[in-house]
């Protein structure tokens, strides 16, 4: 694993001991302190020397990940045997030690390797050979307060060779590191018997439990950190594909055997010469970035955030490309890197199971499977799909898919070995295999499987085959989508929204999914779904539209994957239209009917409607974890069931009339009012009340509103699950401004609108409903944070204090966000609603948005009539429903003109929306 600190150029550049050690020679103290005082005042210059070469090394040479690492480590070793040397011969002198007096230094953990990153922690250990004695323990509490005074993060033991046997044995933390140790200085003969005694009494015998062991915690720490290598955001060292990943392979092929170095695996036969090339160059491109990253943050910082990825890919000589940008070139070289380490993974464990694993076992997944099946040459080797000969796939490279068919259809793991053929051989799929009409067929049934498509796919794609039997998807593997609402790679995502697809077919969705699950049973068109799934990313990062171009690649995959015609028009739709159920859910006002009118047009047909929602479910599931929420599975519900009707019925359904009497009719039956009670409440809401509220929110008002009686202003906050959000009901005298300043004092009290409808009574009454989270997406649940939010509100209506100055005293930073370039957008719409003016704006996601945005439209003396609040990570789209004061639509060119300046001004950020009071 070492780089050898005899590889490194010109060490003395980086510390000159024999000068230091002459210079620490002539320093004079009275006593210990004075000289340990002294000594620090010529260590700390030279220390900081050294880090400022090997920093200046690495911008001269962005990609020497290695020689970085060793560079660290290197010069705390010299730093280290300075300290000692002074610390024994000037501060605590033995004339005549004994033989209880002997004293070790040795380096543990990444540090033992001789790998360290800027501000890595320093691992030692102090060895003594029996209990501690008065000296050594004097000499360890000096060293340790001098590297302290350096600024060292030390990580620290001191123990005999009997605790060291003892306490090795036990934990398999302190074992790890102590495999990796390295004599730093001190009595070399005492680590000479301490090394021997781990080998004899800790080591012997143990592989096979060490094996199990360190992979049993792989697997923890991989689930730990979202069990996927392709997450936007990876932490380097400890996430799936990372330096970790690298360690333990080394780790486990060190303690079978007690190599010294990842080259010498291959003499051993864990690894071949192309293999540890591989290796090395993911270990020097995982440790290049590290480096960076631990100097751009100043700190021992892991993960790869968004707003670090920038300026590392500017360090790393990144530059930009038709339709990627530096940054996301960086990333998919990082996600290639980290398949490149899961690649060497599955190789490594397949040697370990000929070698070690017991008689019917293995280190791997799966268990033992049945072997009489049909496998077309294939065989099978300890229960997994293996190669009959190592010219299997020369002889028909046909067979690269088929592997993968078989694997599906026997339910059966593939042997790493296979995979290690499939992965070398992968470049035989040519322009014949992939026309072949055999070969398309067997990854239709991989694609449709109703077992479990998502792993298999996954297996194809790690092998290569995938993206080499359809390049186009080739071109999004390990591509990155830089923003903050995707979280895995396009490949990633596209391959788990299959899997979330297959598990919605199953039924094991169904408490998350009720409508998509059943409608799922309707479906004809299944495989068209399940193609249209893969396809609807795949042609992102090409410079366009990505369903526009998306739509192109269908059309020409689709005949290809041997579809009809039909199939591939269907397709082809879905992958164009693939937002369009989501934008219109989400963005739009479903109270409007014209919305629902013009969505059922654009989808035309109950099967299409049926595919969209499938493929809308699935696809903003696979974003990533604490995307989906009951919130948006009910706004696509209701989109679902109003576009349906219209479909099945056409335009002869029942009218807006009906639909507010039959409201009406069922409100009254609930509430239990007299006649003339709920005759008084029906003529004061306005006929766009009935139509925009569900049933159990007209209940809820009426309740309010009568426990409001004559009062002014009555505010109610509530946990409303059916949408996992709280509903927010203000009842007050309408004014203008009134919204902008509900939304600011709902920010003040930590909470995030997602929707909001704005009603007015006949006789001058506002009543508003809003659906209100929590930061996490989560509704306020607990009778204190809900009294927080009526108060505010109770607060910013009475005007007893200055919006503007609560606002600006609460900041709230968002530094990830800032790392993306979000130009302000604002889109003005009177053909979308019959009623009202439809403004969408686009900007940035920053803390009380919606108070600027609603400030502005007050400003421009605008009617709000409701207002829809989308966010896609760091962006956010605000939709709001308006008329001028007569309650008309804004037709005036020049008025839209200054309405959409205005807007864009809030959204910047301009000063214009302090002026809120």
């Amino acid at each position: 694993m070492q780089f050898r600190f005899d590889q490194l150029p010109n060490r003395r550049a980086i510390i000159d001991r024999r000068s230091l050690a002459d210079l620490l020679g002539s320093v004079d103290g009275r006593d210990a302190t004075a000289l340990r005082n002294a000594s620090t005042a010529l260590l700390k210059p030279a220390l900081e020397a050294g880090r400022a070469e090997i920093a200046a090394r690495l911008v001269e040479h962005p990609q020497a990940g290695r020689e970085a690492a060793a560079g660290q480590a290197f010069l705390v070793d010299q730093i280290l045997r300075l300290i000692f040397d002074f610390t024994t011969q000037r501060l605590y002198p033995l004339n005549n030690p004994t033989s209880s007096e002997r004293l070790t230094l040795i380096a543990v953990g990444g540090y033992g390797r001789g790998e360290m990153a800027p501000f890595s922690d320093v691992d030692i250990a102090f060895l003594t050979p029996y209990k501690q004695t008065g000296w050594a323990e004097q000499v360890i509490e000096s060293i340790l307060y001098t590297l302290w005074d350096l600024g060292l993060k030390v990580g620290h033991s001191s123990r005999s060779l009997d605790e060291m046997v003892r306490m090795a044995k036990s934990d398999l933390t302190i074992r790890t590191a102590l495999l990796e140790s390295r004599y730093v200085w001190g009595d070399q003969p005492l680590y000479d018997e301490a090394s021997a005694r781990f080998d004899a009494e800790v080591v012997a015998g143990t592989a096979r439990s060490f094996i199990t062991e360190k992979l049993a915690e792989r697997d923890a720490r991989h689930k730990r950190m979202g069990d996927s290598r392709y997450v936007v955001e990876p932490n380097l060292k400890e996430g799936k594909g990372g330096l970790r990943d690298l360690h333990t392979l080394f780790w486990i092929g060190k303690y079978i055997h007690r190599v010294q170095s990842v080259a010498d695996l291959v003499e051993r036969g864990l690894l071949t010469k192309s293999e540890l090339r591989q290796f090395q160059k993911a270990e020097n491109f995982l440790w290049a970035v590290r480096c960076h990253l631990h100097a751009l943050t100043g700190r021992p910082e892991e993960r790869l955030t968004f707003d670090v990825q920038r300026e590392i890919a500017a360090r790393m000589n990144y530059a930009d490309r038709p339709g990627r940008s530096s940054v996301e070139r960086f990333m998919q070289h990082y996600f290639l890197i980290a398949k490149q380490v899961g690649d060497l993974t599955g190789v490594f464990l397949a040697h370990l199971d000929d070698s070690f694993a017991p008689k019917g076992r293995r280190f791997s997944l799966a268990g033992f499977r049945r072997s009489t099946r049909k496998l077309n040459g294939f065989v099978l080797d300890r229960g997994r799909l293996a190669l009959p000969s190592d010219d299997w796939f020369q002889k028909d490279p046909t067979r690269l898919i088929e592997l993968f068919a078989l694997a599906d259809l026997h339910d059966l793991e593939i042997h790493p070995q296979a995979m290690r053929a499939a992965n070398r051989d992968a470049r035989l799929i040519d322009a014949k295999v992939r026309t072949d009409p055999r070969a398309n067929a067997l990854f239709l049934d991989v694609l449709t499987s109703k077992r479990d498509p998502e792993t298999v796919l996954r297996w194809m794609n790690e092998a290569t085959v995938f993206g080499r039997f359809v390049p186009d998807f080739g071109r999004v593997v390990a591509q990155m989508q830089f923003d903050m609402y995707h979280h895995y790679t396009v490949d990633e995502h596209s391959i788990r929204a299959i899997g979330l697809l297959a598990r919605i077919e199953k039924g094991d969705l169904d408490n998350d999914h009720p409508l998509a699950t059943a409608i799922m049973r309707q479906i004809i068109s299944r495989r068209v779904l399940y193609v249209a799934v893969l396809l609807h990313d795949i042609a992102k990062g090409r410079g366009g539209d990505h369903s526009v171009l998306g739509a192109e690649v269908a059309m020409k995959l689709c005949p290809r994957f041997g579809m009809t015609p039909a199939e591939s028009e269907t397709c082809a739709w879905l992958v164009r239209h693939h937002l369009a159920m989501a934008n219109t859910a989400f963005k739009r006002d479903l109270s409007d009917f014209k919305t629902v009118l013009d969505f059922a047009e654009q989808v035309q047909s109950p099967e299409r409607l049926r595919l969209l929602l499938a493929l809308t479910v699935v696809d903003i599931r696979a974003v990533g974890p604490g995307v989906w929420n009951s919130w948006k599975r009910q706004l696509l519900s209701d989109l679902f069931n109003g576009a349906e009707e219209v479909l099945r019925l056409g335009h002869k359904q029942n009218g807006r009339k009906e639909r507010i009497v039959a409201k009406q009719t069922a409100l009254e039956s609930r509430l239990g009012w007299s006649a003339a009670e709920f005759e008084r409440l029906k003529k004061r809401l306005p006929e766009s009340y009935w139509i925009a509220e569900p049933d159990d929110i007209l209940e809820s008002n009426a309740r309010h509103i009568a426990d409001a009686g004559t009062r002014s202003l009555s505010i109610a906050a509530k946990v409303y699950p059916a949408r996992g959000a709280t509903l927010v009901t203000v009842y007050a005298a309408d004014h203008p401004g009134l919204f902008y300043r509900m939304a600011g004092a709902i920010h003040l009290a930590g909470g995030s609108i997602i929707d909001a409808r704005i009603h007015t009574t006949r006789d001058g009454m506002a009543l508003d409903n809003f659906l209100v989270q929590d930061p996490f997406g989560q509704p306020f649940d607990d009778e204190r944070r809900l009294k927080r939010i009526e108060q505010a509100i109770e607060d910013a209506l009475a005007n007893r204090h200055a919006l503007t100055e609560k606002l600006a005293a609460r900041p709230l930073p968002r530094t990830r966000a800032e790392a993306f370039e979000i130009e302000p957008n604002v889109l003005i719409d009177n053909r979308a609603s019959n009623r009202y003016t439809v403004i969408e704006a686009n900007a940035r996601d920053r803390p009380a948005l919606l108070n600027a945005l609603a400030y502005a439209l007050f400003q421009s003396r605008v009617t709000i009539h409701s207002a829809h609040i989308a966010t896609y990570g760091e962006r956010a789209v605000d939709t709001f429903y308006v008329t001028d004061l007569t309650g008309e639509k804004i037709t005036s060119d020049a008025r839209l003109k200054v309405l959409e300046n205005a807007l864009l001004n809030a959204a910047a950020g301009a000063p214009a929306e302090a002026r809120a009071a």
